[in-house]
């Protein structure tokens, strides 16, 4: 495989060099307040404020698959695929005013915990163990792959060696210190992954403007690639399949957004660290104005490596190095490794230690997410109640460590993939539909029974793969959005043909007390919403 000549200086080593020391420095000096309890290692003592819940909801979901997979989709198929970002900016104003307020008066450690509670042990542990397959297998296997790919195109590391040490990274200080080790360093690691990622940004853009600089770039970019920014695809468009038209503002993005900022456990498992449910709901606002900004450091860089390909005079500015690796529409995931190179000292330092952030950042919360999930949804479930707090710790250090392995092994696997964005957004989209209709009907239909759940959550697998494998030409974001719709209907019509009662004795009961927000959260949310009507708006 080709490699990016690195040409990293010694000032570039430097500030990595520095980088690694501080987080691995503040990882451990903060595990030790809360390292030997439960509530301490797996929910950094309850005591997160909201710019660190928000700082580290944004680092645990911004990883490799943005600044590569994300990066080359944009080289592919341009802004439209930043709707994952902007739409995630508003569905956490969604989860913050009518999921989180639920969980944390449940006073749950776990998703799964809150499946328990409103349904029953057997479906709880059903749900636990999907996850658990989906974190090893196909987030922690996907984030290492990625990462490895960017150090071996960078740096010229052998693949497996760079997987390898990520991986030791993340480990050095997240499996000993738990979630306080992953939240606090995560505040240092988005600033470091906005600044570096920024920087590829305005450099990249700015020598396409020439002596006009940035904004002479932009326009460049959009008069260059002007189906780069459309953000509603129609069918004549080869991209239509991964962002099928209208239905990416009313269909099955939603299904995939609720699901991953409501429902799972590696990014929702912060504000259940928060102080209280005002002070998480203001980390969620503050994360989705950062939400708004990421595909100004992940996609712009994309279309920009697709404009300067295509432009004779800018490759040849560029000179030989430019055909090191580059990137092109089969192998797309070049685009921001490639666009590195031609950084200038000190900078591609900031950029490389950005690409160590966003990598670490999400296999730490991966790794802390899984070991909960096991450590007190099966192990102290079922094979050793009695355990103590020492004990249930020090299972979940050995989770995180025996999951890493296993996601090490698989991740080389994944190289023959295009589009590694896509891929992980349509293989998480099998199991996300059935356990989103499982969350809904259980939150607001009180009719929901156990049985009714069980069923439905059993059948979504099978019709997601019907709807997958059938010669029906389906987008998967309408596959999901069709899984989503005909298993919250098996859900209810079994749940009203089984049940004799008008309610489920464990339904939620609602109030609108339940859903009362602060002006603060609902002046920051109106923020939100008015900025994505104008992005939606301009680029139509």
């Amino acid at each position: 495989m080709e490699t990016v000549t690195s040409g990293l200086s010694a000032v570039d080593y430097a500030i990595f060099g520095v980088y690694v020391l501080v987080i691995i420095g503040v990882g451990l000096a903060v595990s030790r307040k809360n390292k030997a309890s439960t509530e301490g290692y797996f929910l950094a003592g309850k005591s997160l404020p909201w710019w660190a819940v928000g700082a580290s909801l944004i680092a645990a979901n911004i990883s490799a698959e943005q600044f590569i997979g994300m990066s080359g989709s944009g080289f592919s198929i341009g802004l439209g695929i930043a709707s994952y970002e902007w739409m995630a900016a508003i569905t956490l104003i969604l989860v913050g005013k009518f999921f989180l307020p639920i969980f944390i008066d449940k006073g749950i450690y776990t998703i799964p915990e809150f499946v328990e509670k409103r349904y029953n042990r057997t479906l709880k542990t059903i749900l636990a163990v999907f996850w658990i397959c989906l974190y090893i297998f196909v987030n922690l296997t996907s984030v290492l792959y990625l990462g490895g790919l960017a150090l071996e195109t960078i740096l010229g590391i052998p693949m497996m060696y760079s997987i390898v040490g990520l991986a030791i990274f993340a480990l050095v200080y997240s499996v000993y210190g738990g979630l306080s080790a992953v939240v606090w360093t995560d505040v240092i690691q988005v600033a470091v992954l906005v600044f570096g990622g920024l920087a590829t940004t305005i450099m990249a853009v700015s020598f396409i403007g020439g002596d006009g600089g940035f904004f002479a770039g932009m326009g460049t970019l959009v008069d260059r690639a002007p189906d780069h920014f459309d953000m509603i695809l129609d069918q004549s468009n080869p991209q239509y399949m991964n962002l099928p038209g209208i239905a990416v503002l009313i269909g099955g993005l939603w299904v995939a957004n609720l699901y991953y900022w409501g429902f799972n456990q590696y990014i929702i498992q912060r504000t259940f660290a928060s102080k209280s449910t005002q002070e998480a709901q203001k980390g969620l606002v503050f994360a989705g104005y950062l939400k708004l900004l990421i595909p100004f450091l992940v996609v712009i860089p994309g279309i920009a490596a697709f404009v300067i390909i295509n432009d004779p005079a800018l490759l040849n500015q560029l000179g030989s190095a430019a055909a090191n690796y580059m990137p092109s529409l089969e192998h797309a995931d070049r685009a921001y490794p490639w666009l590195t190179q031609f950084l200038p000292a000190g900078i591609k330092g900031l950029v490389f230690a950005a690409l160590a952030a966003a990598i670490v950042s999400s296999l730490a919360s991966m790794l802390n997410s899984t070991a909960t999930i096991f450590t007190l949804d099966i192990y102290h479930e079922y094979i050793d109640k009695n355990a103590s707090d020492l004990k249930l710790v020090n299972v979940g250090r050995l989770t995180a460590i025996v999951s890493l392995v296993i996601a090490i092994f698989m991740a080389p696997m994944l190289g023959a993939i295009d589009q590694a964005f896509q891929f992980i957004q349509e293989y998480t989209g099998l199991v996300s539909p059935g356990i989103l209709a499982v969350f809904m009907c259980g939150l607001f239909l009180k009719k929901t029974t156990t049985f009714g759940a069980t069923v439905g959550v059993l059948s979504s697998i099978p019709i997601a793969l019907l709807l997958k494998f059938l010669p029906l030409n389906m987008p998967f974001l309408d596959q999901m959005m069709y899984t989503f719709i005909l298993t919250v209907a098996i859900i209810l019509f079994v749940s009203l043909s089984t049940s004799d009662v008008d309610d489920d004795p464990k339904a939620i009961q609602l109030t609108k007390a339940t859903f009362a927000t602060s002006n603060g959260f609902k002046i920051g949310s109106y923020g939100i919403l008015i900025i994505c009507a104008v992005i939606y708006a301009k680029f139509w």
